[in-house]
């Protein structure tokens, strides 16, 4: 097998950088990297389950663990069967770590609470992707009670917007018409950089430096945090896709302060409001956390409930994990099969939610960018399925299509 191997799991971060190590290691052989996360205790169990397998189905391979959950736990990671090296998540991204020298030492793990800069990288192609991810912001500087992640990523660091515009033009230049801003806590972004520019600024300058860039998106943002320069945008350019997603993970505010939240339900219920008002139709989407502990049934009827009353048709939820080290871990806890049943609860309603979403956009003409086969995404996000396209592999391209049915998954369309 010519080039590396790489087992991305967890965020869109860890996409973008997988193709930052695949660029370093293009003419590494027989190599396979795993690319951690730590969000929770299944994602680290799925790279275990990765790890082994590869072990056991390609023996004679180097296997490189890095990624969070490597960062916060490298000894661990190490002393997996067929593990050759361990790399922290700022080596991971250095060239000189893919070197022949470099992969014949031993693991190189440094202290990312000390990194005080992020580097920007070119990335020209994302593998199997239609849609191309463009780090601008690393690291957390807050301390949410749940999240591991400021300890597998450091201090929050912003990407200089001349770095973001160069990588924004060069996937352009490659053929991709949508790219996704990603980062740690983008809403975060630039206090450590020349002239403090917000995240509204920053995005506001790239679409104006890239004009040919057709379709751009934000990954989650913090409801508190939106700038009044990105609430303009919001309302008045179209290349920014009608599409906001919320690091919302509760609707009670006892459990966002126990979270250690930097918002309360007022807040998330302004912001949804408001860019509603600004962008009519516009698709809403969230993270939440079921079962957080000390939880009770009622703070979690006030999260279920506001996600009915707000009718957020997105939702990512995961039952609440325990991460060790984490305050939250300490507390008292809701016992797993409750955890389980909550977030099936939740889902259900995003669900219900999505279906009347959807039902909206029937008739409507929409547009589409191609991802695999027949499958899409509109511009609010919701999933499509072009009819008569089956086959057809020429994903990234935009094609305008006319909605003919609707439903919790998604929307069926047929090509104008």
């Amino acid at each position: 097998m010519s080039g590396p191997e790489i087992l991305t799991f967890g965020c869109r971060l860890n996409t973008y950088e997988s193709e930052v190590m695949r660029g370093h290691a293009a003419g590494l052989d027989d190599l396979i990297v795993v690319n951690t996360c730590a969000v929770t205790a299944e994602a680290e169990r799925q790279a275990r389950q990765a790890i082994r397998r590869a072990h056991r189905d390609r023996p004679e391979a180097r296997i490189v663990v890095t990624g969070c959950a490597a960062q916060i736990d490298p000894a661990r990671w190490a002393a997996l069967p067929g593990v050759s090296r361990v790399l922290g998540n700022e080596d991971k991204l250095a060239a000189a770590s893919w070197t022949p020298q470099a992969m014949a030492g031993g693991d190189s793990v440094s202290d990312i609470m000390a990194a005080k800069e992020t580097a920007a990288h070119l990335v020209t192609e994302f593998s199997g992707r239609a849609r191309a991810f463009v780090q601008v912001q690393q690291g957390c500087d807050h301390r949410c009670t749940f999240c591991i992640i400021p300890y597998g990523r450091g201090p929050s660091r912003s990407v200089p917007v001349g770095a973001v515009v160069e990588q924004v033009r060069t996937l352009v230049a490659s053929g991709y018409n949508e790219v996704v801003l990603t980062g740690v806590d983008i809403t975060s972004y630039g206090p450590d950089l020349p002239g403090a520019p917000t995240l509204g600024q920053m995005v506001r300058r790239l679409l104006a430096l890239v004009p040919e860039l057709k379709r751009l998106r934000l990954s989650s943002l913090d409801p508190v945090e939106i700038d009044d320069d990105l609430w303009r945008l919001i309302e008045a350019e179209p290349r920014l896709m009608p599409h906001l997603h919320l690091s919302l993970q509760a609707a009670s505010d006892l459990v966002l302060k126990r979270m250690k939240r930097r918002h309360l339900v007022a807040d998330a219920a302004r912001a949804i409001e408001r860019a509603r008002v600004l962008r009519p139709g516009i698709g809403i989407g969230a993270d939440l956390i079921a079962g957080f502990p000390t939880e009770t049934e009622a703070q979690f009827d006030d999260t279920l409930g506001f996600v009915t009353d707000y009718e957020i048709p997105y939702l990512h939820v995961f039952p609440y994990s325990e991460r060790p080290g984490t305050p939250a871990a300490r507390m008292p806890a809701i016992p797993v099969e409750q955890r389980r049943a909550r977030a099936a609860r939740l889902r259900a309603a995003g669900e219900a939610n999505a279906a009347r979403f959807h039902a909206s956009f029937a008739g409507r003409e929409i547009s589409v960018l191609l991802e695999r086969g027949a499958q899409g995404h509109s511009e609010v996000f919701a999933p499509v399925t072009l009819r008569g396209h089956e086959g057809d592999e020429t994903g990234g391209r935009l094609l305008p299509a006319r909605v003919m049915e609707t439903g919790a998954a998604g929307l069926v369309a047929e090509v104008i």
